[in-house]
């Protein structure tokens, strides 16, 4: 079964950092592609990240209002992706959720940026950013 858990949101003030982890069990998390995504309350659920499994190497993506901020990683050992957030603002504030989906060797911010296209989902972690 696969299983999926978020952690490392919480409370921080602008200008601050967290590092959220994705953690997963029951599946090898380099066989998906994986994607962080958000949901502010009122909003729609948006793409931030995601790592495209390739044959050589993990290509990684962002959404522009990410670019420059954020990092997603993969530590294939420990089977955790993880997204390091830095220089947050307050509309960086959501719920965070990361995602997987069992294809691979596609570029993810073309193919698979819609949050329609994952099929396992964890719970999320909030991420509150105060001004």
């Amino acid at each position: 079964e696969v299983q999926l858990v978020e952690s490392g949101g919480g409370l921080v003030q602008a200008g601050g950092s967290l590092r959220l982890s994705c953690a997963a069990s029951g599946f090898t998390f380099a066989d998906y592609t994986v994607g962080w995504f958000r949901q502010a309350p009122g909003k729609e659920r948006e793409g931030v990240s995601c790592i495209s499994r390739m044959n050589s190497d993990d290509d990684t993506y962002y959404a522009d209002s990410a670019k420059g901020r954020f990092t997603i990683s993969s530590d294939n050992a420990e089977n955790t992706v993880y997204l390091q957030m830095n220089s947050l603002k307050p509309e960086d504030t959501a719920v965070y959720l990361c995602a997987v989906e069992r294809r691979t060797h596609l570029d993810c911010s073309y193919y698979l940026w819609g949050p329609y296209e994952y099929s396992n989902w964890g719970q999320g972690t909030q991420v509150t950013v105060s001004s």
